[in-house]
């Protein structure tokens, strides 16, 4: 089995393939100080809690990080405790098959350049990957299945944790869909502008982005992931398509491209 990891800033996310086919997962937080021995130790123990993997290895590692400090320990823990399973860490070097079109393709985090490949191979291009995660990020590919371009705005969490703590009448709410959007208590007043607002800003953008991609922008495909997809996803006029495992996928195929 492959078992894709993908570091973000706040989460962990990691999947257990057979086949094509994500049969296991888990999220977990990210911790900048988690030395080598530790995260082998609560990977080790995700996986041995597994009913589908008894009697099973792992038998590939595929792992991009938007961590560095991360990164480095991710990279011990390999070679220390799966020092006989082939890993792929996406990094200068590796073969994506993603042609990067910006004016410093180094800046480009790994898991956007994954998420393009992903979104190439299960939708085609054009397209714009809308990724819920501590920022919000929308990645354009082209046609030819090239990056070309990116915008950033502020996460879902980051602006709630801001609003919380610059309001001293406002603080933290579930992060569900209010009765109605014009709310009728502080709490689902706040969830209506988190919500909705989100979904407005994802709409404004995507409609710029994709006037700037295509002849047609009805051509352009808009893909959701991220954590917070599922909030926004349902409210948004201009997402076609949400895909959770988006960035696991990827990882995948980037593993085959470079160990076959």
């Amino acid at each position: 089995m492959l078992l894709a990891i993908d570091v973000g800033n706040t989460h962990t996310v990691l999947g257990l393939f057979e086949g094509e086919e994500v049969i296991e997962h888990w999220r977990i937080a990210t911790d900048a100080r988690r030395t080598a021995d530790e995260v082998a130790v609560v990977l080790q123990g995700l996986l041995a809690q597994s009913p589908l993997l008894k009697g099973t290895d792992v038998d590939g590692i595929a792992l991009c990080s938007t961590v560095p400090s991360v990164l480095n320990e991710m990279r011990e823990m390999c070679r220390r405790y799966y020092g006989d399973v082939t890993a792929v860490i996406v990094e200068p070097g590796v073969r994506t098959g993603v042609p990067v079109r910006m004016d410093n393709p180094k800046e480009v985090g790994s898991d956007r350049i994954v998420n393009a490949l992903a979104a190439i191979q299960l939708y085609g291009g054009p397209c714009i990957i809308v990724d819920f995660g501590t920022a919000t990020s929308f990645d354009a590919v082209s046609a030819k299945g090239e990056y070309v371009g990116a915008v950033t705005a502020p996460g879902i969490e980051i602006s709630v944790d801001a609003l919380a703590a610059a309001g001293a009448q406002l603080h933290k709410v579930e992060l569900i869909r209010p009765r109605s959007v014009i709310a009728k208590n502080t709490v689902e007043a706040l969830q209506s502008g988190i919500i909705y607002g989100f979904a407005g800003q994802v709409d404004g953008i995507v409609e710029r982005m994709a006037a700037e991609l295509a002849e047609d922008p009805d051509e352009v495909t808009v893909v959701a992931t991220g954590s917070a997809a599922p909030l926004v996803a349902g409210e948004s006029a201009s997402i076609d398509v949400h895909e959770p495992w988006l960035t696991l996928i990827g990882l995948r195929l980037i593993y085959h491209r470079n160990t076959m």
